[in-house]
């Protein structure tokens, strides 16, 4: 499996090595060993899995978690295609306003990892795409807060492939700038804190 780096700070790409047979294929979306050299420590203690189908033109994001708690995730498309968008909404990062993607597909198999504090959104570029998710943490409505995917200021990737598609909630989502002045936006450095507790405590189990 290969990582890389993604523009957003702490955002991951990782890209599976794909096996294909005159049965199908098989892949391995999250693999510990290659996680941890390129993260630092082990996937989280997965709390809630989650998967969502869309038909194309959908938009759903763009998603964050009030931090604390915060919620980390790992992403994957496990059928169609979609673009999939890390946005960095940290007050105090070094790359706070921007925004990084990564097409996934039935080709290369790629998954995201999302850092405690960071927003989500993608686009499905097909119809039934299957987009699944590892989280940190469980589902908390009043935790779960919404930007615009189409703040202009963002200039995210949307609306290009086909009419975006959104829900009420997602349409009526203020934009970032409007998400800083009202407050409601996660700090760097306590995600920041948030992450590094996630690597001591890893360190702990594995000395244990």
């Amino acid at each position: 499996m290969k990582a890389r780096e993604l523009t957003v700070e702490g955002a991951l790409e990782f890209t599976p090595r794909v096996f294909p047979d005159n049965r199908g294929l098989f892949i391995s979306p999250y693999q510990e060993e290659a996680f941890t050299e390129a993260h630092g420590a082990p996937l989280f203690p997965v709390a809630q899995t989650n998967h969502s189908v869309s038909r194309r033109g959908v938009v759903r994001g763009i998603h964050y978690t009030v931090t604390p708690p915060g919620t980390a995730k790992y992403v994957y498309c496990a059928r169609g295609r979609a673009l999939d968008i890390v946005v960095d909404v940290r007050v105090g990062s070094p790359t706070y306003g921007r925004w990084d993607s990564v097409l996934m597909d039935q080709q290369d198999h790629r998954a995201m990892y999302f850092p405690v504090g960071v927003g989500h959104a993608f686009v499905a570029l097909e119809d039934d795409t299957v987009m699944s998710y590892m989280l940190s943490s469980s589902y908390v409505p009043e935790n779960e807060l919404a930007l615009s995917a189409l703040d202009p200021s963002l200039g995210l990737p949307v609306g290009e492939d086909a009419e975006p598609v959104l829900s009420e909630r997602d349409r009526a989502a203020i934009t970032l700038a409007e998400a800083r002045q009202q407050g409601l936006l996660p700090d760097y450095a306590r995600c920041q804190e948030i992450e590094k507790g996630r690597l001591r405590d890893a360190a702990v189990i594995a000395d244990a």
